[in-house]
């Protein structure tokens, strides 16, 4: 593989070579991983801040929790939490762009801010502030108004498959199968991103990893990650503290999921993944860059 190009903005980020992490960052009371610690906007801020200099070249930041069972919340709410945050991240992250000085043996790596959020007018708000990237757990379905905002304001867009909502997702999922039906859904939402004028080199593309999925499902997209390539777009997954970790390994801690998140970054690296959106960015950050060394 010569290239792998991703257009976010007005910059191009080839992870052919070297993938990238995001760094998740939850500004919710109800987060299946954290649990509301950073819900306080200054403390989001901070945690930010903090992956990003470990190395996140991407922050995503949301307000809604989308962990199974959660309810949904206002417009107003979600805008109540992540706006700010957006708004002190974007000018902490430039102030610190422009300090940065690499040395002679290293390349500069740009930061973004990503907004997680199925609402169109959340992401509108979002993309004002600072915000380049719209996550968009439901793909694009969930809101009429999305992909053509996302075209216009020429963001870039990551399509993610979910079955049902949040709420109900984890209720008895079933596919007839789900590598090609994931695959199918990709090509759909790329047909009509397309159409909705987005340009092809700003998609990627999400599986949803226990997004309305059991384990076995879980493992059967990541076994099969290259069948879900749409048009040699990159491919993101989202593994990290996930509860298929624990049924794959019979721990039963959050902290004890870590290092199979870990060893999945690894693992998936060299089974097509290109973006991995993490919890515990330093840790993933060498997982990927030594499986990268020797893969390459």
């Amino acid at each position: 593989m010569d290239e792998r190009l991703w257009k976010i903005g007005e910059q191009v980020v080839d992870l052919a070579k070297h993938g990238m992490i995001i760094g998740v960052l939850n500004v919710t009371p109800d987060s299946f991983s954290d649990g509301g610690v950073f819900f306080d906007a200054d403390a989001a801020v901070t945690r930010g801040m903090e992956m990003a200099r470990q190395g996140a070249q991407i922050i995503d930041v949301g307000g809604e929790s989308t962990r199974p069972g959660a309810e949904p919340i206002s417009i107003d709410e979600e805008l109540r939490r992540v706006i700010p945050v957006i708004e002190k991240l974007s000018a902490g992250m430039e102030t610190a762009e422009n300090a940065e000085r690499p040395t002679p043996n290293t390349e500069r790596r740009m930061k973004f801010i990503s907004i997680d959020t199925s609402k169109s007018e959340v992401a509108k708000a979002a993309l004002g502030v600072g915000a380049t990237i719209v996550n968009d757990v439901t793909g694009g379905r969930g809101d009429a108004k999305m992909m053509r905002l996302v075209g216009e304001r020429n963001a870039a867009f990551l399509i993610m498959h979910m079955q049902g909502e949040p709420r109900t997702m984890q209720r008895d999922p079933h596919y007839d199968d789900v590598v090609s039906e994931v695959a199918d859904f990709f090509l759909q939402q790329y047909g009509c991103a397309l159409e909705c004028g987005i340009d092809p080199m700003a998609m990627v593309f999400d599986p949803g990893i226990g997004f309305g999925k059991t384990p076995v499902h879980n493992v059967e997209l990541l076994k099969n990650l290259e069948q879900l390539r749409v048009e040699d777009r990159p491919l993101v997954v989202g593994v990290s503290r996930k509860s298929f970790l624990a049924k794959l390994t019979g721990v039963s801690e959050m902290k004890e999921r870590i290092v199979p998140t870990i060893a999945l970054t690894a693992v998936l690296r060299g089974r097509g993944a290109d973006i991995f959106r993490v919890h515990d960015v330093k840790e993933n950050l060498a997982a990927l860059r030594v499986a990268e060394a020797i893969l390459q």
